[in-house]
């Protein structure tokens, strides 16, 4: 349902931004970097492309796809649902021959860290459109909306900051960790978040999914941000 939705979404192009038409600031993460020419204000954080007719979201989706695409989670995932290797625990792998990730298309997996690299700029663009959630009209308050991206920014932080790329930046290469205490503490605290790696990724998956179409319907007017203050 959220890869069906996620796809219409790309292609629809509109309903991504609810801005002074409804004196709110908000921004679908599936959007963001805004670079559509839905947004105004936000421009300011980066330039819109005029010349991309196609949907900004094709561009702004890269990145997380990437990530996902070759997390480590998600690739136990798919393991056993596509390439049945091995479809369960003390199950049989399906396959005659094993040649780990240095084929493609397994071999791409290798790239996971060097998209974590560049996710981390993307989460600071989330955090700064859900700082501008609070803004509203001329003032700042508090809503339903910004609640909502900034719930969706936590937990993509969670979720990058529990990745198993993460942990290894962290403590990975050191043989002893009484020489490097600093990269210990790290380690041992993203340790305990990457106990909670599935749940940070299915989490803010479907938080995203949500968020988008909260704001879609906001945009599109079919429901009014309810303001508490």
């Amino acid at each position: 349902i959220a890869t069906a939705y996620t796809v219409f979404r790309v292609f629809e192009n509109k309903y991504y931004m609810a801005g002074a038409s409804v004196g709110r600031d908000l921004l679908s993460p599936m959007y963001s970097p805004c670079i559509g020419g839905e947004c105004t204000s936000h421009a300011k954080f980066i330039f819109t492309f005029q010349w991309w007719q196609v949907s900004p979201a094709i561009l702004a989706l890269v990145l997380p796809f990437g990530f996902r695409a070759t997390c480590y989670y998600y690739r136990k995932a798919y393991y056993r649902s596509f390439w049945f290797s091995p479809p369960a625990c003390a199950v049989a792998d399906a396959h005659k021959s094993y040649s780990g990730e240095r084929r493609l298309p397994l071999v791409l997996n290798n790239i996971h860290r060097y998209f974590f690299y560049l996710l981390l700029i993307y989460n600071v663009l989330l955090t700064i459109d859900a700082v501008e959630g609070f803004r509203m009209g001329t003032g700042w308050g508090l809503s339903v909306g910004s609640l909502v991206l900034a719930l969706n920014a936590a937990l993509l932080w969670g979720y990058s900051l529990s990745c198993h790329a993460c942990r290894h930046a962290c403590g990975g290469s050191v043989n002893h960790f009484s020489k490097h205490p600093v990269r210990y503490k790290l380690w041992q605290k993203v340790t305990i978040l990457n106990g909670r790696h599935m749940q940070f990724a299915w989490a803010s998956l479907i938080w995203v999914t949500l968020s988008d179409l909260y704001v879609r319907l906001v945009a599109s007017g079919a429901i009014h941000d309810a303001r508490f203050f």
